[in-house]
């Protein structure tokens, strides 16, 4: 009878209706437990089995469908504790399982999301839907298929960072030792040695400007010497030509010297007697000794310097090498990129496993968008439009019902304001008369007792 299958449950969704008024013998496909391996795996790409029961020779397809969404999260799993592993040297197994489980839910739910939000749609629909996760699918593959990659060619990469390392020690080791020469020469004017600078107590450079300050002092001494010396040659000189035999004269009882001749000798003897030459050359003395003892210094300090300099770049050497120790990502991607490039073949390499890598990343989304819509997505597609045109249908009985509902409210509000106004009315009515009898009674008994006056 009619009345006994409602048009639609008020109390349940259209799924669980149409699930429930569907024939009463269906096969022996559709009777399977909802708990085996199969359907799990349809489960993870978003497969209704009320829908698929009906179209049971597509569930081999979409069974083998789950399994490359599972798979290609377990190789990003795979991938992320390798890359863990391999960019975190000594890294405990467990902690890189722990991370590949996590990355593997990760890439499991979003495979499972990108697959399942496809379903239904057919035509160019569909194509418009899966070409921005088709992007998805393959950015998430890049982060997949770059550690695979590292693993690889490992043995390469790890031959092209020893000559890089070996290159960069060797490089940082000649600047060192141009910025830092043995014989203590300074190099703080030089640009390029800012960062090579090095502190080694004992520099040579301290000693050897004392003795070119000793030096330029001594210098300095001889050319006054030079100059007193000079100065008294040239008095002597006057001396010697102004008090000649031949410049004598005959005075008293005898010859004798001239007054300029007098006057010549006092003049040299004053000189002699106020010049500072013998300090000048005590001082000399002193200067030439300590220049002697600042030579033997630099010659004993050198030989010392040097052996601490070259213990310095060795220490600095050292250090450099063990901070490089560590095989950090962008240093694995440089070297990875610098072996692809040295060779055409092995650029072919990687371009091809890059290409692989990346198809079977994206398998998911790709194998939605190569084998085009089923029977299942034209029947999710249409039970996706009934359920929306039962809701449509809701929405206008819902309206239609809050329109009634606002119609009855409306009219009893209306019946309730004509009952208030007669009822107003009416206590208007009787106040006027009660008023009026007070009134009348009021005039008779005036009228009453001016009568009785």
């Amino acid at each position: 009878m009619a009345a006994d299958t409602p048009v639609r449950p008020p109390e349940q969704s259209h799924d669980a209706w149409a699930a429930g008024t569907g024939p009463a013998h269906r096969p022996r496909d559709a009777r399977r437990s909802g708990h085996g391996p199969a359907v799990l795996l349809r489960r993870l790409i978003g497969i209704r089995e009320e829908i698929l029961d009906r179209e049971s020779a597509e569930r081999v397809r979409y069974t083998w469908y789950g399994a490359i969404v599972l798979n290609t999260a377990l190789l990003g799993g795979a991938s992320m504790a390798m890359a863990i592993s391999t960019v975190r040297e000594g890294t405990p197994v467990a902690v890189a399982v722990v991370v590949g489980v996590m990355w593997a839910w990760i890439v499991l739910a979003l495979d499972s999301w990108l697959v399942s939000s496809t379903h239904g749609y057919t035509g160019g629909r569909a194509l418009r839907m899966l070409v921005p996760r088709l992007f998805l699918s393959v950015v998430l593959g890049l982060t997949i298929a770059e550690p695979l990659l590292f693993q690889i060619f490992d043995r390469e990469i790890r031959q092209e960072m020893a000559v890089v390392r070996e290159r960069d020690l060797a490089d940082f080791r000649g600047s060192l030792t141009a910025c830092n020469p043995l014989d203590g020469k300074d190099t703080t004017n030089r640009a390029e040695c800012g960062d090579f600078h090095l502190t080694v107590k004992g520099a040579p450079a301290s000693i050897k400007e004392d003795i070119a300050d000793n030096a330029a002092a001594v210098a300095r001494l001889d050319r006054q010497i030079k100059s007193y010396n000079d100065a008294l040659d040239k008095k002597l000189a006057t001396e010697r030509r102004e008090c000649a035999r031949d410049r004598w004269i005959w005075r008293g009882n005898g010859w004798d010297t001239t007054e300029t001749c007098e006057r010549a000798r006092a003049d040299t003897g004053a000189y002699r007697r106020t010049g500072k030459v013998d300090a000048y050359e005590a001082k000399r003395a002193e200067l030439v000794a300590k220049g002697n003892t600042l030579s033997e210094q630099l010659i004993n300090t050198g030989t010392a310097y040097r052996a601490d300099v070259k213990k310095a770049i060795d220490a600095k050497v050292a250090e450099r090498k063990e901070s490089q120790q560590h095989d950090g990502l962008l240093l694995r991607a440089g070297a990875l990129s610098t072996v692809a490039w040295s060779d055409g073949f092995a650029l072919f390499v990687m371009f091809l496993l890059h290409a692989v890598l990346l198809l079977v990343d994206a398998m998911p989304v790709l194998a939605k968008l190569m084998s085009g819509p089923s029977e299942y997505d034209r029947r999710l597609g249409e039970r996706r439009e009934a359920n929306q045109r039962i809701h449509l249908e809701d929405l206008d009985v819902q309206h239609q019902v809050v329109a009634i509902d606002h119609e009855v409210r409306r009219y009893a509000a209306e019946v309730r304001a004509e009952e208030d106004k007669a009822r107003l009315g009416q206590a208007h009515y009787k106040a006027r008369a009660e008023y009026a009898r007070m009134v009348r009674e009021e005039l008779d008994a005036r009228t009453a007792r001016l009568l009785g006056e």
